[in-house]
């Protein structure tokens, strides 16, 4: 990717200062201008947001979701809808980079460096994208990691306690995760989280399902995946995903109506290629519909709220654990949620990284004294084997925490493991599992 800027072509571009080396042009950011010290005196630099404009991408649409849970599925729904309704797309986040109907790259950071961030637009606007849409971590907003960026929308899904190991507190988590919405650009607020961060009113839409909204859910149901009747405006229609529970009906409602301000189609003709949207991988994912087994990625306790509460009516059993080097104060909680619900749970290990799991284990037990049912197994393998053999007639398993990850960090080495793959080998052994 070259640029001609002050007078030549560069064909290196770089923003690493241990990449650099003459004759790169170097991308100057807030998060790497730390280091720009060690540059040589002749070194020449471009802004993010000049070489933005460099590239050609002022007119690419780019629409940033951000909450704590939500975004991959919400940002999946809506690169699902434009490029269904015929809009060329692109969208990147956890789950890597996908151009058209192409993956690209595989997952990486939630929100890449601003430049690489900058390498995947152009690489969109190269193939024809009219809009991209991307996931916004608040990691991200604190390091600036979006400098330059005009987004067309802003969408908020919720803020609940999660990486607090960085941010120190809630009150801070907030904050940071309201300066992405104190600026003018157009945003769309769910209206019944609204008390968890601050915006700018201009240019605000909102989005409910209990509160009075902009869109509003007049009625929906839960049973056999998620359908409503909303409204915007004189505008109102009916829809249907196969998604399960509560809040995969906010991801639907904010990703329905961020589609419609993005691009004013007929609310029926969005509302109708919901329908179409065949669910994330590791989120509220089957693996096997008889037995009942789903793996889902929530691994904070308001996530595993949200999961079980959305299954709150059958007999539940939950494998999960905590990962390591994380905020350790979600640990209890964690297990308070999971011994709300749950009828039989195994704690187990997550990614401990360089903890001890059985420490984390412990953690996570605290909180369930006296709770019957509770098995504490290091080895993941042998938690979610010891539920699968345990599960009984109309019982469902749920394996929490990793989704569609492929590995399992320990000791600062990655180990392949997919929980989807585990459990299916598991079920093929025991001779069960299937449609």
């Amino acid at each position: 990717m070259s640029i001609e800027y002050e007078g030549r072509v560069w064909e290196r571009i770089v923003d690493d200062t241990q990449e650099y080396e003459e004759g790169s042009l170097f991308v100057l950011s807030e998060q790497n201008s730390k280091y720009a010290s060690s540059l040589p005196e002749d070194a020449v630099s471009i802004s993010p947001k000049e070489l933005k404009s460099l590239w050609g991408l002022d007119g690419l649409k780019v629409v940033g979701v951000s909450g704590t849970n939500g975004k991959t599925t919400t940002s999946a729904i809506i690169y699902s809808l434009l490029e269904d309704l015929g809009h060329s797309c692109a969208f990147q986040g956890t789950r890597g980079l996908y151009i058209g109907d192409e993956r690209v790259e595989e997952k990486s950071l939630t929100t890449p460096s601003i430049f690489d961030t900058l390498k995947n637009m152009k690489r969109a606007a190269d193939a024809g994208a009219e809009y991209f849409v991307m996931e916004v971590s608040s990691h991200a907003i604190a390091q600036n990691r979006i400098e330059g960026i005009d987004f067309a929308l802003k969408v908020h899904t919720n803020v609940t306690r999660d990486h607090l190991d960085y941010h120190g507190t809630i009150e801070e988590y907030r904050r940071v995760k309201s300066l992405f919405f104190s600026d003018e650009s157009m945003k769309l607020i769910n209206r019944d989280e609204m008390k968890s961060i601050s915006f700018n009113p201009a240019n605000a839409w909102t989005y409910a399902v209990e509160e009075p909204a902009a869109f509003k859910i007049l009625a929906y149901s839960l049973n056999g995946g998620v359908s409503g009747v909303i409204r915007f405006e004189k505008e109102q229609e009916s829809f249907r995903s196969n998604l399960m529970g509560l809040f995969n009906l906010y991801n639907a409602t904010a990703a329905i109506s961020a589609v419609k301000l993005l691009t004013d189609a007929p609310l029926a003709d969005i509302c109708e290629e919901l329908e179409y949207f065949g669910g994330v991988a590791g989120r509220m994912e089957r693996v096997s519909e008889n037995p009942a087994v789903i793996v889902d990625f929530a691994h904070t306790d308001d996530g595993i709220y949200r999961v079980l509460d959305s299954l709150k009516d059958k007999e539940l059993c939950v494998v999960f654990g905590a990962g390591g080097e994380r905020d350790r104060s979600k640990r209890p909680a964690m297990g308070a949620v999971v011994g709300r619900f749950a009828k039989k749970i195994y704690i187990t290990s997550d990614n401990p990284r360089s903890e001890e799991p059985e420490k984390i284990i412990e953690e996570i037990a605290a909180s369930l004294d006296g709770k019957e049912n509770v098995h504490k197994i290091t080895d993941r393998r042998e938690a979610i084997r010891m539920a699968l053999l345990e599960q009984e007639e109309d019982e469902i398993v749920l394996i929490l925490g990793k989704g569609d990850e492929n590995y399992q960090e320990i000791a600062g080495e990655r180990h392949p493991f997919d929980d989807r793959e585990v459990a299916r080998e598991i079920l093929a052994e025991l001779g069960a599992g299937g449609e």
